[in-house]
């Protein structure tokens, strides 16, 4: 059995899961509802506070859809409930970051100011003019905008200038130096 597939997912209070036909799962919570098509091989069942994910055969590619299956449903319920963010860190003089309604205007140090557009069902927060938390319930959406984000001006090994993650360590290298 799959060490992560065979995991119940507890359900918390406040929180309702739903399977329709062809593995349809939503799940509502405090934080708003979720809907995801789930691969229609594996069997979701939801038995009083928890959901329970069986798989039909013994076949690699079933093992491996058993674990994602599971996890799948468990960001869904961890999403509305706490929810997910990111926190981004913009790095280099002159670079800040700027805020109005639901425009992030980025200055990287280009002939003009980046502008991106949060989308739906997940918002940005800045904290000063260079910490950028994007927030939201979905973590797939969270994770690919928070990408989309950093891809605008990835961190640089010599100065360390761009945007970068939170918890991301930039590997360093050491510059040219001069003759003798």
């Amino acid at each position: 059995m799959s060490r992560i597939g065979r995991l119940p997912v507890a359900i918390p209070a406040g929180v309702t899961v739903e399977v329709a036909e062809n593995n349809v799962v939503t799940v509502k919570g405090p934080k708003g509802t979720l809907t995801k098509e789930l691969p229609t091989e594996m069997e979701i069942k939801v038995e009083g506070e928890e959901v329970t994910v069986t798989r039909p055969s013994d076949l690699k590619k079933m093992k491996s859809l058993h674990g994602l299956t599971r996890t799948l449903i468990n960001n869904m319920v961890i999403g509305v409930t706490q929810g997910y963010e990111k926190v981004l860190e913009v790095n280099g003089v002159g670079y800040r970051a700027a805020k109005s309604g639901n425009k992030l205007t980025l200055n990287l140090g280009y002939s003009h100011p980046v502008e991106m557009i949060d989308p739906e069902g997940v918002e940005t927060v800045l904290e000063g003019q260079n910490k950028i938390t994007v927030k939201g319930i979905d973590k797939e959406k969270v994770g690919q905008y928070a990408a989309e984000i950093r891809d605008k001006r990835r961190p640089e090994p010599y100065k360390g200038k761009g945007i970068k993650y939170a918890d991301e360590v930039i590997r360093r290298k050491v510059g040219k130096t001069g003759k003798k």
